[in-house]
């Protein structure tokens, strides 16, 4: 299947039972309810997947049933985020055997690898594998950026072909059109900039709270792409205080709240994550419960 790398791809959250076992009844009612909605891929095993915490049979098991959900509708992306160079190659070429569609690509983890190791790690990933790849631009959280001129020297690799864009610098998507045109797909990557980076010329928006909200995201990127962005802000200034949720170390705990709000997940997470307590707990909830009070109509996006 050919992934164009535009519209919404949720990256999803793996649910748990209570006992700390997979929870593929609840995973498959919310990768439906995505499908539902009108989202364009779907992206496995990222920071708000717990991926650090799957074993690699979970990890297969997951893209098994979420490959099988998807029939082949929507493109299934998984994310590699390994310590080792040869760690990645293998995880790579195992997705592929298995039939995902494409790969989100972190940098090294847990070394802060300089500009030259890093478009070589990137670099030896992509030639194992036909797959189409999009980089995660995160420095931020990752401390290791991936400048246009890292790019320049990536994009010679045909199936590096995308970015999630995640510097918090809005800028940035236009300084990446302006170097590449469409060479190189743009995603937002971070929910509280989705639609400013809409505007501006990305391609899509890699999302969070999407989880939790799935058509209300999708009407948002609907609106803008159709230039009916009022109606997109109208949406947008319901959703800033949830989509602020994702820009915090507990993002996995408040989204999976959030989830359960909408009926479409539990709040199990896998240690050393735990759930949360006390008055931040209190003060998530009150925000998605005034979210929920106050949750908008949605015009007939799936038409636009």
């Amino acid at each position: 299947m050919k992934i164009n790398w535009e519209g919404v791809m949720p990256a999803v959250t793996t649910k748990f039972t209570a006992e700390g076992q997979l929870d593929l009844v609840m995973f498959e009612k919310n990768i439906k309810a995505q499908i539902d909605a009108g989202v364009n891929g779907i992206i496995l095993g990222g920071t708000l997947g717990e991926a650090s915490t799957l074993t690699k049979e979970e990890k297969e098991v997951l893209i098994n049933t979420t490959l099988r959900i998807a029939e082949g509708k929507i493109p299934v992306i998984v994310n590699i985020a390994e310590q080792t160079t040869s760690e990645a190659v293998t995880l790579a070429k195992r997705a592929e055997e298995l039939g995902v569609n494409g790969l989100m690509l972190l940098p090294p983890m847990r070394y802060k690898a300089t500009d030259h190791e890093t478009v070589v790690y990137f670099k030896e990933i992509a030639k194992s594998t036909s797959l189409p790849i999009m980089i995660y631009n995160n420095p931020v959280d990752y401390k290791i950026e991936v400048t246009l001129d890292m790019f320049e020297e990536l994009l010679k690799l045909e199936n590096i072909q995308a970015v999630k864009e995640s510097t918090r610098d809005i800028s940035n998507v236009v300084r990446i059109r302006n170097r590449f045109g469409n060479r190189l797909k743009v995603l937002c990557g971070v929910d509280t900039l989705a639609l400013e980076s809409l505007v501006t010329g990305a391609d899509g928006w890699v999302a969070g709270l999407v989880v939790a909200y799935p058509a209300e995201t999708v009407a948002i990127y609907k609106l803008v792409k159709a230039g009916r962005v009022n109606e997109a802000v109208d949406i947008y200034r319901w959703f800033m205080p949830l989509l602020e949720l994702d820009i915090s170390p507990q993002l996995v705990q408040n989204i999976k709240l959030a989830e359960v709000a909408t009926g479409l997940g539990t709040e199990n997470v896998r240690a050393p994550r735990l759930p949360l307590q006390g008055t931040e707990r209190e003060r998530v909830l009150s925000i998605i419960d005034l979210a929920m009070k106050n949750r908008p109509v949605l015009p007939e996006y799936k038409t636009i």
